[in-house]
Parts: structure tokens; sequence; C-alpha cells
């Protein structure tokens, strides 16, 4: 979505809620109860970001350190860097027998 700019005009309420359009909540695919960030910048816009809460036990995979190895594991299937096993003790003797 770089360089689209979609805009719409929306009023505040009196609890000070904003309805976002439904063009952009489609377009974004924002579902009820999903969280966004408010910011305020340095010229004085407001800035929404939608924002995905992460559970906790599964936050590691998110870090940068861990999609490094995704983005490896992802490049390495493409150029069909990869062996397939029957089962996982066959994995695993390979491992053993390799190492």
């Amino acid at each position: 979505m770089e360089g689209i700019s979609m805009g719409a005009l929306t009023r505040l309420t009196s609890g000070g809620q904003v309805t976002l359009p439904k063009e952009i909540r489609t377009r974004i695919n924002m579902q009820p109860g999903d969280f966004v960030e408010v910011k305020l910048d340095g010229e004085g816009h407001i800035v929404l970001t939608p924002k995905k809460l992460v559970d906790a036990s599964q936050a590691y995979f998110w870090t940068e350190e861990w999609q490094k190895g995704e983005r490896k594991a992802d490049e390495d299937i493409k150029a069909g860097r990869v062996k397939r096993f029957k089962s996982a003790a066959d994995a695993v003797k390979y491992l053993e027998d390799k190492g």
C-alpha cells in the first residue's frame, strides 16, 4: 500500500471516539476488537497504526533474530536445500550420522 493515500472525514464523539470508515477498515483488514496505537507526530498529526498483540509465549517468534532464521529457512526451501524424511527417527539418525 506504499504510496496509496486514502482519506475520509469522521467526527469525534463526546466520549472521545472516532469511527474508522468501513473502506479503510476493509483495506487494512481490521476487525472489531483489534488494537490501534495512537501517536501524535512532530507536526501535530494524529497517527493511527493497527497493532496485533502477541501472546508472551509466542513473542520469541517475532524477534529479529528468529525472523532472520525464518527468512533463511524460506530461502533454503525455495533453493531446494532441504532433505525429506519418512519419520522423525530418520531425521534424528541423519543428524547424528552427519555430526
